[in-house]
């Protein structure tokens, strides 16, 4: 009984010092970033969503339509929206936008990405763990999170 009580806390600790150095490795790193102007396909792990891989349902989150009359507006918004959540911008200009969020646990790291396509009037979103396989679905739920509140901020600015 002594010796399995004892692989159990060797294997608990194992599990956790594991986790940590996952969180510390995820904090090196960038986005993925454009590849001939667009949002990078996710890998083949389920911690990755992205709107421009409309190929790959596991992966696939539908983009944000925009209009004209928002267009301009839209980065600010998003970039409002992903400070709220406690997001950190990392780079931005006027068609896209990159950020972090940290976990707060052992401190995981994800990328969201974001490009507006002006032409397809569309917001293309990328969301993306940086280190691991699983993710119980942090990316998606983030993703659709974003989408949610965008969608909220918009319809309200052009209603007053």
């Amino acid at each position: 009984m002594k010796i399995a009580l004892i692989i159990i806390t060797i294997l608990i600790m194992f599990s956790v010092i594991s986790l940590i150095v996952l969180g510390k490795t995820s904090k090196s790193g960038n986005a993925a970033g454009l590849f001939d102007g667009k949002l990078q396909k996710c890998p083949d792990k389920p911690n990755c969503v992205c709107s421009e891989q409309n190929d790959d349902v596991d992966h696939f989150i539908p983009p944000l339509p925009i209009s004209d009359s928002y267009e301009s507006d839209s980065l600010t918004v998003l970039k409002d929206i992903i400070r709220e959540l406690k997001g950190e911008i990392q780079t931005h200009n006027e068609t896209y936008i990159s950020a972090t969020f940290s976990s707060p646990l052992f401190g995981f790291v994800d990328d969201v990405e974001m490009r507006i396509d002006s032409k397809q009037k569309l917001i293309h979103m990328r969301s993306a763990s940086r280190v691991g396989y699983g993710d119980l679905g942090a990316n998606r739920k983030r993703a659709e999170l974003i989408k949610k509140l965008f969608s909220e901020r918009i319809t309200n600015d052009l209603s007053l």
